[in-house]
């Protein structure tokens, strides 16, 4: 990879063949507990890349590693072929990451309307309306096209919504951003199946449109119904990456360590 120089800034130009985020032996700990323990991830551009394993192994830590809400002690990070490992995570979402947070996290005092424009707000001055990929913006109107049951509830407060339509403004605001890539903590949580099949569709409706998605989720199903590689997670360490297909003809995995 080689760096490039323009008149105006910078900038580095990525290979095709070269993963949109690069994870590189990452070590985080929370004070003197050691969670990850040496971690490699790779999301391709256009791939949705699931990371799966029972609670407290450090998928949430891994996504926070990531985004830069807890900084690893160890290992760098690569995001667009630049090193974002200590780089604040407001810096990061500038860059074209956005984050689906575990728990939703909308804002439950703001209005559905709100909790939409404010994303833009606070990113427009840095990136600018530009596409997410393949020519593809997300508008405002085009995310309450995507996300119709959102146009109906644009007065009513985040407070208001059911767990389905929380999970559906916590994807949308993170999409109207315009990112390259999202990570999802998962955001089938605590949701009906009619809500975890709008989910999934949602999922190959981003890959379709060329964008990247690092998916941490408990429900085994509907990951692997939509994942391009899956990742097991068990006590901090990698034990298992491969295609859907090969996890499932991986039964002594699947019981070991789901």
């Amino acid at each position: 990879m080689t760096p490039a120089k323009t008149s105006a800034s910078r900038r580095f130009i990525l290979d095709k063949s070269d993963p949109l985020l690069s994870v590189q032996n990452m070590h985080t700990y929370y004070g003197d507990s050691y969670v990850l323990q040496g971690i490699d991830v790779a999301v391709p551009r256009g791939q949705i890349v699931a990371v799966l394993g029972r609670n407290g192994m450090g998928k949430t830590t891994l996504i926070r590693s990531i985004d830069g809400l807890t900084p690893p002690r160890e290992g760098q990070v690569h995001f667009l072929g630049q090193d974002i490992t200590r780089r604040s995570t407001y810096r990061i979402a500038q860059m074209g990451m956005a984050l689906v947070p575990q728990g939703r996290r909308i804002f439950r005092n703001l209005t559905v309307r709100e909790n939409l424009l404010l994303p833009i707000s606070g990113l427009a001055q840095a990136r600018g309306h530009t596409p997410s990929h393949r020519g593809h913006v997300w508008s405002y109107e085009a995310v309450l096209d995507e996300f119709p049951q959102l146009r109906d509830r644009l007065g009513h407060g985040g407070s208001e919504l059911s767990g389905g339509e929380q999970q559906m403004l916590a994807i949308a605001r993170a999409l109207i951003s315009n990112p390259q890539l999202v990570l999802m903590d998962e955001p089938s949580e605590g949701l009906s199946p009619l809500y975890v099949q709008h989910v999934a569709q949602i999922l190959r409706r981003l890959r379709e449109i060329g964008l990247a998605v690092l998916l941490v989720e408990q429900n085994l199903s509907m990951a692997l119904s939509v994942a391009d590689r899956v990742l097991i997670i068990e006590s901090g360490r990698m034990v298992f990456e491969g295609t859907p297909t090969q996890l499932q003809a991986s039964p002594d995995v699947l019981n070991q360590h789901l």
